[in-house]
C-alpha cells in the first residue's frame, strides 16, 4: 500500500498526460495501467498505429502514381505486408517506450494492472489499496458493435484487428463512414483492396461541414472506394475464411447482400468503465453510459474524470486538455478547456480538417455569417505535388468578422488547422488572417487566401 495525492486510472492520453502535469506541479503521483504498454489505445491499437499504415500507404500510392510523372523510373514497388506490419510494430514501441521514459523521468509511478475504486479515495490494483487524495478516472473506450454482428478480430473485426491482419484481403466491407472507417478503408484501398463503406446516414463523416462531406466522399469515391449510404445492416453471416454483410436500404426497405473477405465494424465507441466499481462508491452516469461531471469533477468528492468517458468528442487532444486541466485543478490552479476550439483531423489523403462551427450549426442558430473558400487548386505548391484536391472555408461573423470556424480538406489539412485554432482563440478575425504574411510558396497560403475570400476577395483565384 502507498499514499499519493494523485492516482490517475488509465495511461492513455488523456491519463499519461495528467499523470505527468500532476508531478510537474509537485503532487506525488501514480498512474494505473493494465497493459504491459503505456499509451491506452492511442498508441497502441488506435491513432498511432494507423497513421503508420495510412503514411506506408501513401507512400505506395505515390510510387504507383506520381514517381514516373517526376522522372522516378524504376522496378515498380511491391507490398511486403509481414514488414509493413514490423514497422508499424517498431512504430509504437518507441512511441510507448517514450512515455515510459517520461514516467521515470517526472518521478510518476506506474501501478501495472486494472485498477478500480473500491471506496473513495481508495484504488484497487491487483491485491494492493493505494490511498489517494484525488482519483482520475481516464479509463478511456472501446469499440462499439451492432445488433446481429459478432467481432471476432479475424474476419469480422474492429480497428484493433485491422490494423494486425494476417494477409492484405481481397474484399472488405466497412460498416460506418466515420473516421475510423475511413482511415483504415483507405489503408486497404491503397494495398489493393477492393473497399465498400456501408453507411446507415446518407453523409459520410456525420457531424462535419456538408459541403467537404460531399467532396470529399466524391474524392474517395474517384480513389476507388465504393459506398452504399442509406443502409442498415442487419447482420453479418461468416465462415472460417468469408463473411456475408446483409443490409436494408432505408429508401425503400429492400435487403441486399455483399460478400467480403474482412468486414470491419467501424460504428463508433463507448466508455470503457466495466470493472472500475462506479457503482458502488456513487458516481452518478449520464443515459449514454459516460460519468457525468462538472468541471471534470463526478458526484463523488476526490473522484475526477477525463477523456472517452465523459462527454464531448472522443478525441485524443480533448483527453490531454482536460488532463492538464484536472492536474491544474488538483494543485489549486485555474484548469481551463475551450471546447470551442477543439480541433477533427481525417488523415486521409486530402486530409480534411475542422475546427468551430459548421455551416449547418451557424443556420440552425440564427447566426449571420459569411463564407470565404479558396481550392488547393489555386496554390502554386499543392499543384506541384499533386495535391490540388479540396479547398480551404472560413466562416466569419457578418457584423464583426470574427471567426466561427474553419474547414479544410487538402495537403497536410491536420497541420494547417491550427493557425485556425490559435486565431480562434484569440478571437481573431479574418482580417487579422487576412493581413498575416504567409511565406511562398507553402499550403497554408490558402488559408490567407479564403480569408481574403471573406473580404474584398482572394487574389489567386
Amino acid at each position: 500500500m502507498a499514499d499519493y495525492d494523485v492516482i490517475i486510472i488509465g495511461g492513455g492520453p488523456g491519463g499519461y498526460v495528467c499523470a505527468i502535469r500532476c508531478a510537474q506541479l509537485g503532487l506525488k503521483t501514480a498512474c494505473v495501467e493494465g497493459r504491459d504498454t503505456l499509451g491506452g489505445t492511442c498508441l497502441n491499437v488506435g491513432c498511432i498505429p494507423s497513421k503508420a499504415l495510412l503514411h506506408a500507404s501513401h507512400s505506395l500510392h505515390e510510387a504507383q502514381h506520381n514517381f514516373a510523372k517526376m522522372g522516378l523510373k524504376g522496378k515498380t514497388q511491391s507490398v511486403d505486408w509481414k514488414q509493413m506490419i514490423a514497422y508499424k510494430d517498431e512504430v509504437i514501441e518507441g512511441n510507448t517506450k517514450g512515455i515510459e521514459f517520461l514516467f521515470k523521468k517526472n518521478k510518476v509511478d506506474w501501478l501495472k494492472g486494472w485498477g478500480s475504486i473500491p471506496a473513495a479515495g481508495q484504488v484497487k490494483v491487483g491485491d494492493e489499496v493505494h490511498n489517494a487524495k484525488h482519483i482520475v478516472v481516464a479509463s478511456g473506450s472501446e469499440a462499439s458493435s451492432l445488433p446481429g454482428v459478432e467481432v471476432d478480430e479475424k474476419i469480422v473485426v474492429t480497428s484493433t484487428g485491422a490494423l494486425s491482419l494476417p494477409k492484405i484481403p481481397k474484399k472488405m466491407v466497412v460498416i460506418g463512414a466515420g473516421v475510423i472507417g475511413l482511415e483504415m478503408g483507405s489503408v486497404y484501398a491503397r494495398l489493393g483492396t477492393e473497399v465498400t463503406v456501408v453507411e446507415f446516414l446518407d453523409v459520410v463523416t456525420p457531424g462535419m461541414d456538408g459541403e467537404i462531406q460531399k467532396v470529399f466522399q466524391r474524392t474517395l469515391k474517384k480513389q476507388g472506394m465504393n459506398f452504399i449510404m442509406g443502409a442498415a445492416v442487419q447482420k453479418v453471416d461468416k465462415t472460417k475464411t468469408k463473411a456475408k454483410v446483409i443490409y436494408k436500404l432505408r429508401k425503400d426497405d429492400s435487403e441486399a447482400t455483399i460478400d467480403a473477405d474482412v468486414v470491419l465494424v467501424a460504428t463508433g465507441r463507448r466508455p470503457f468503465v466495466d470493472g472500475l466499481g462506479l457503482d458502488a462508491v456513487g458516481v452518478k452516469m449520464t443515459d449514454r453510459g459516460q460519468i457525468a461531471t462538472d468541471h471534470w469533477k463526478t458526484s463523488v468528492p476526490g473522484i475526477w474524470a477525463i477523456g472517452d468517458v465523459v462527454e464531448g468528442p472522443m478525441l485524443a487532444h480533448k483527453a490531454e486538455d482536460e488532463g492538464m486541466a484536472v492536474a491544474e485543478s488538483i494543485a489549486g490552479q485555474a484548469g481551463h478547456v475551450n471546447y470551442d476550439v477543439i480541433p477533427g483531423v481525417i488523415y486521409t489523403s486530402p486530409e480534411v480538417a475542422s475546427v468551430g462551427k459548421t455551416e449547418e450549426e451557424l443556420k440552425a442558430a440564427g447566426v449571420a455569417y459569411k463564407v470565404g473558400k479558396f481550392s488547393f487548386m489555386g496554390n502554386g505548391r499543392a499543384k506541384a505535388v499533386f495535391m490540388g484536391d479540396g479547398f480551404v472555408k472560413i466562416l466569419a461573423d457578418k457584423a464583426t468578422d470574427r471567426v466561427l470556424g474553419v474547414h479544410l480538406m487538402g495537403p497536410a489539412a491536420g497541420e494547417l488547422i491550427h493557425e485556425a485554432c490559435v486565431l480562434m482563440e484569440f478571437g481573431g478575425s479574418a482580417e487579422d488572417l487576412a493581413r498575416t504574411c504567409h511565406a511562398h510558396p507553402t499550403f497554408s497560403e490558402a488559408v490567407r487566401e479564403a480569408a481574403l475570400a471573406c473580404g474584398d476577395g482572394p487574389i489567386h483565384s
